[in-house]
């Protein structure tokens, strides 16, 4: 080997680990912007059906479609017991975290719920560190208290008197509860996985959810007039299930694996402007001027939190830090799951 290719493989090598982590971050901006369209279009359709039973058919349906692509690509067969009990642990994260939100909006407001949501990615970063030994740097550590202020002055518009006025009851307790769920589901996505394809591992996700909601929504189903229901409530629950469901969960997922848990739920800053933005764009007034020094330090948090060396950019020793097994062409292989299978000669 010649002395230039051996100056150049290292820059090659660490080129290649990067591409990962770029493409992790754009599909992440990808889907944060698709989870901040939920927000208007579960507005719109959340009166004409039953929380839960909205909930139920936005999992199966993402289900039901995703099981074909997964069939063709990888085959599909049901997992042992303890892949179960690892998607099904899964699925109890986001679950809890969607009835602890319907449970909670009988007994709180939306703005209450809201700023507790802004607690996700500092209840992430815990149990990245709990079960991951996941650390983060000393400006990453600063960054994510800063990034819920900024994401509490967009929610309230810069009106400190509405925050100092809010009020904490038993529906804050219950959202609260369903929002250390969500915390913990990202992490779990890293501490469960055991090299099989991404893709498998969303889809066993999506239809252990669906079997959760379906004991807590059962007792409802009786009482859908569906019929009656109008098309474009279907619409937007097909709306949910293809790009709020189906692709976000698949993204989430993968990008944990290649920018760690933290870093992809301190995305979540920026639903509160990404929110306020969509709502521009579908003529709703401007947010008033209050509301920009927290949009400028939500930029400023997010940026600090992405930059921020972790264990999973930060390529450690094997012998320190051993890979699980076929790690990286699970990864290789996650994104390509469209791809039909090479035929062997």
């Amino acid at each position: 080997m010649t002395k230039f290719q051996s100056a150049t493989q290292p820059d090659r090598m660490s080129e290649t680990r990067a591409r990962p982590v770029k493409r992790g971050h754009l599909l992440m901006l990808l889907a944060t912007v698709l989870v901040a369209t939920s927000f208007p279009v579960g507005a719109a359709i959340t009166s004409q059906m039953d929380s839960l039973v909205l909930t139920f058919l936005r999992f199966s349906l993402a289900a039901v479609l995703f099981a074909p692509i997964v069939h063709w690509r990888y085959g599909l067969k049901m997992p042992g017991l303890s892949g179960l009990v690892r998607y099904s642990i899964l699925s109890a994260c986001l679950v809890a975290f969607f009835w602890g939100m319907f449970a909670a909006l009988r007994y709180t407001s939306a703005l209450n719920t809201a700023t507790i949501f802004c607690l996700t990615p500092i209840i992430t970063a815990f149990a990245s560190r709990l079960l991951l030994g996941e650390h983060l740097n000393g400006v990453a550590k600063l960054a994510l208290p800063i990034g819920v202020i900024g994401a509490v002055w967009v929610i309230f518009r810069g009106d400190t008197a509405a925050l100092l006025a809010l009020e904490l009851g038993l529906g804050d307790g219950i959202f609260l509860a369903g929002t250390v769920a969500l915390g913990f589901y990202s992490p779990f996505v890293k501490f469960f996985h055991r090299g099989e394809p991404m893709a498998q591992m969303t889809f066993w996700t999506l239809a252990t959810g669906a079997v959760w909601l379906l004991i807590l929504s059962a007792p409802r189903l009786s009482d859908v007039a569906w019929s009656t229901v109008p098309v474009t409530v279907y619409g937007g629950i097909a709306y949910l299930a293809v790009f709020t469901t189906l692709v976000t969960f698949f993204v989430f997922q993968w990008s944990t694996g290649i920018i760690g848990p933290t870093k992809v739920m301190s995305y979540a800053f920026l639903n509160p402007a990404l929110v306020l933005g969509i709502g521009v764009i579908l003529g709703q007034p401007a947010p008033p001027s209050e509301t920009y020094p927290g949009l400028v330090i939500i930029l400023a948090a997010t940026v600090v939190l992405q930059m921020s060396r972790t264990p999973v950019d930060s390529a450690p020793d094997p012998s320190n830090a051993p890979r699980p097994p076929r790690e990286d062409t699970v990864r290789r292989d996650s994104l390509a799951f469209l791809q039909p299978e090479r035929m062997k000669p």
